[in-house]
């Protein structure tokens, strides 16, 4: 297995700031500065239109938003709308891939496997749809994915709803996807029994070691 790093924030990071840490982090891995590395962290609620964004798919403007206490971002991801809250896990990998272990297509079923192998860790019945990005389950989808490649080193990646505010995602049309539902851990599971932050935050780890055949050491945000 190939060596990675594994960090996990404890408290949300703007968006702008976790932004600025993917590109350096980037541009360290592209020149083998550090070794691959995953990031998992919230974010304060945010919306951010990607490179195919579509604004009339932002159905509130900037008042509204202000009034929600919910900020916009425009991101150099891949994808449309999407909404950001804390409650919801963020996993950006900045991976270093060789064009025989993976190509887009590829890298974008493996973030897919991260957000069903998690899922069916606390017993939710998961499922891809054909033609769509993300992971859905009969309540709806709970797990979006955007990423950008820079030279082969990945940034970006992965949203997985675990239990946030839900109210931002009805002020858009989320990836783009009309008429789709969006759910989370909480809505399939209930308050009672959906996992905790952590608890889902350690089953995420595991599961990226899985998926992309890393052994992650885990490290803090201050060793980055």
């Amino acid at each position: 297995m190939t060596s990675a790093r594994f960090c996990t924030f404890s408290e949300p990071l703007p968006y702008p700031e976790a932004v600025s840490l993917q590109k350096r982090l980037v541009d360290a891995r592209i020149t083998d500065g550090i070794p691959d590395t995953f990031l998992l962290l919230q974010h304060p609620p945010v919306i951010t239109l990607g490179r195919r964004a579509r604004t009339d798919f932002l159905l509130a403007d900037d008042e509204t938003l202000a009034k929600s206490g919910i900020t916009k971002q425009f991101s150099s991801r891949g994808g449309d709308v999407t909404y950001h809250a804390p409650g919801q896990w963020v996993l950006y990998p900045i991976l270093k891939l060789s064009q025989n272990e993976m190509g887009a297509h590829g890298y974008l079923h493996a973030l897919e496997d991260v957000a069903l192998n998690t899922a069916s860790h606390f017993g939710i019945q998961a499922y891809r749809k054909d033609g769509k990005a993300g992971a859905w389950c009969d309540q709806g989808k709970f797990a979006a994915i955007g990423f950008k490649f820079t030279r082969w080193v990945t940034s970006h990646g992965m949203s997985l709803n675990v239990k946030p505010n839900m109210n931002g995602f009805e002020l858009i049309v989320g990836c783009g996807l009309v008429g789709e539902r969006v759910t989370s851990f909480q809505g399939v599971l209930g308050v009672e029994t959906c996992p905790s932050m952590d608890a889902v935050a350690e089953v995420v780890a595991e599961v990226v070691n899985e998926v992309f055949q890393r052994e992650t050491e885990l490290i803090e945000p201050e060793d980055l």
